[in-house]
């Protein structure tokens, strides 16, 4: 019986022992810390790697997760300037710095990040209006971690990023929202097709300008060739009347000729018989009934009689030219008397 005694007290021994070994060594992973207490106070921070704490006397507290951490808090409801509620979902991106601080400056300090978070999202978004809100991410972002940063440095935490991942407002807002994008949309299309409008009306009348400067060019250039034309030709003529050397009777001819032109318009309300042309009609007669002068051509000629049968028939052109004259006039209704004195008649 002493021998089973010993034995088991042996046993209980080894036990006792192995698990006293046991809870002296520590296996801190990396990244990690653990908290030590001795007799109730903090005594250090186990570090990672292997430790060795006293049983029985040193307590050691559970791990502490020294990389950066990411937390989604849920939507919460925040009433911005203008009396609106918005749901505001935030994320928060922090690490813990001071795990002694973490443990035993807050007795939970998830809990307090959130409840500060959202807070301090209610007085930052509380002076502004929705549509500042839902344009100002980066301001609301950077107000609410300078805020966070400040308050849980002496917790043993560095806030590093804090995001808005939405806003969303009531479904009536939203509607409206909708209904105001909308015609802005519409109002832009009309600005840009009036401007369309306009640039196409501007660019239409610059090229009719530009045609109408041209055509106008073309005309003056075609007027003045025209122009430069008729004066030499007018030039032309008079050069040649004048190298010839007209004498009075073949001008008088000729008017007798352009005469009965001037009565044969059909627009023509009063015809003119100049006074002239009795006198005209007696000198043409008088110069085809006389004898012409001797040319040289007419010396050589050998016979009389070609002479006599030309001024014949020079008499009875200015008779047939008279007559012409009088039918014309009879047409127009100017009596004989009337051509002979020459007045004013009005063809009726």
């Amino acid at each position: 019986m002493e021998a089973s005694a010993f034995l088991i007290a042996g046993v209980i021994v080894a036990l006792l022992a192995v698990f006293t070994v046991v809870r002296a060594v520590r296996i801190v992973p990396q990244a990690r810390a653990r908290n030590v207490e001795r007799l109730g106070r903090y005594h250090r921070t186990l570090k990672p790697g292997l430790s060795v704490v006293i049983p029985y006397i040193d307590r050691v507290y559970p791990v502490i997760d020294l990389r950066e951490q990411v937390v989604s808090f849920k939507p919460q409801p925040v009433i911005t300037e203008d009396n609106l509620v918005v749901e505001i979902d935030t994320v928060l991106y922090f690490q813990v710095t001071d795990p002694r601080a973490a443990f035993y400056e807050i007795a939970n300090f998830l809990q307090a990040v959130e409840q500060l978070t959202v807070t301090t999202l209610r007085n930052v978004v509380g002076s502004m209006d929705l549509e500042k809100t839902l344009t100002s991410r980066d301001t609301i972002n950077s107000q609410l971690r300078g805020v966070l940063d400040e308050a849980t440095g002496k917790w043993g935490l560095r806030v590093n990023r804090v995001e808005i991942k939405a806003i969303d407002p009531p479904q009536s807002i939203k509607d409206a929202m909708q209904k105001q994008m909308r015609a802005e949309r519409d109002k832009r299309a009309a600005i840009l097709g009036a401007e369309g409008q306009r640039q196409s009306q501007i660019l239409t009348a610059e090229g009719d300008k530009q045609a109408a400067v041209l055509r106008a060019e073309g005309n003056r250039t075609a007027e003045i060739l025209k122009a430069e034309g008729q004066s030499r030709a007018i030039d032309e003529v008079f050069q040649a009347v004048h190298r010839n050397d007209p004498d009075p009777k073949l001008l008088a001819y000729q008017y007798l000729q352009v005469l009965p032109q001037l009565a044969q318009g059909s627009g023509s309300t009063f015809w003119v018989i100049p006074s002239e042309v009795t006198s005209a009609l007696q000198g043409v007669s008088r110069a085809f009934t006389e004898a012409l002068p001797q040319s040289p051509a007419t010396r050589e000629s050998p016979s009389d009689d070609g002479a006599a049968q030309a001024a014949s028939d020079t008499a009875q052109a200015a008779e047939a030219a008279a007559q012409a004259l009088a039918d014309a006039a009879r047409a127009n209704g100017v009596p004989t008397e009337t051509l002979r004195s020459a007045p004013v008649v009005e063809d009726r």
